[in-house]
């Protein structure tokens, strides 16, 4: 048994470690795991080019990008930004753990795709976040308006993540009812999504912990 095509695993953690294009790098990694296992170079492409064709539907979702940048070149962070502010008690810790919770529930009933980096953190929910830190906390540093919206990014990442196991009939939970069979433990999709439940509430209770907590120490830093 030949170990070169593993070569592949090796390129894809040092192209990201040294931050190259996540694409070029994926490409590469394939390409070099298709030629090192002896496959023609011709028929890697070809197998990438029809894996791309088989799967064209997925490009269908970036048709969503100029509509967002539409929408925000008209206003619409800032329009989030006034909703924020003119709501009374709204604070960062709240809107967030808000968002994780509508994130979970709405991906427990197979809607993921409802939220997500492009269509709801980067247009409304970091911009609203930041601005609830605003009201309640002064002025903030950049380095404080990065880690806010790093942490919407995250707590969308969670929702997502630990809520959308709870659907059975979801690619991840056919996948982790294949592992299991396939070692000898039988299992159906439902079974896996009862138990998917605790995962999803103490991943609720840790990162609304978290987020609370990072609010808090906003405002000690300014008083």
């Amino acid at each position: 048994m030949s170990y070169w095509p593993l070569l592949g695993i090796a390129i894809v953690v040092i192209g990201f470690a040294l931050r190259f294009n996540p694409l070029m790098v994926v490409v590469g990694a394939a390409l070099a795991t298709g030629v090192l296992a002896g496959l023609d170079l011709v028929a890697v492409i070809q197998a990438l080019g029809k894996a791309f064709n088989d799967n064209r539907y997925i490009t269908v979702t970036w048709i969503i990008l100029p509509v967002i940048g539409l929408l925000e070149r008209h206003g619409l962070q800032q329009r989030a930004r006034a909703v924020i502010e003119a709501m009374r008690g709204a604070t960062m810790g709240r809107l967030l753990v808000a968002y994780l919770a509508f994130r979970q529930l709405t991906s427990a009933l197979g809607m993921k795709d409802i939220g997500g980096h492009p269509q709801a953190v980067r247009p409304l929910v970091a911009p609203m976040a930041e601005a609830a830190a605003v009201k309640n906390h002064g002025d903030l540093s950049e380095e404080d308006c990065d880690k806010i919206k790093a942490m919407a990014a995250a707590t969308d990442n969670v929702g997502l993540f630990f809520g959308e196991d709870i659907f059975f009939a979801i690619a991840s939970i056919l996948l982790i009812q294949g592992v299991f069979e396939s070692a000898g433990y039988p299992m159906t999709p439902l079974q896996l999504s009862i138990w998917a439940i605790p995962t999803a509430i103490c991943a609720f209770v840790i990162h609304g912990g978290r987020i609370l907590a990072f609010d808090r120490r906003l405002g000690r830093a300014r008083p």
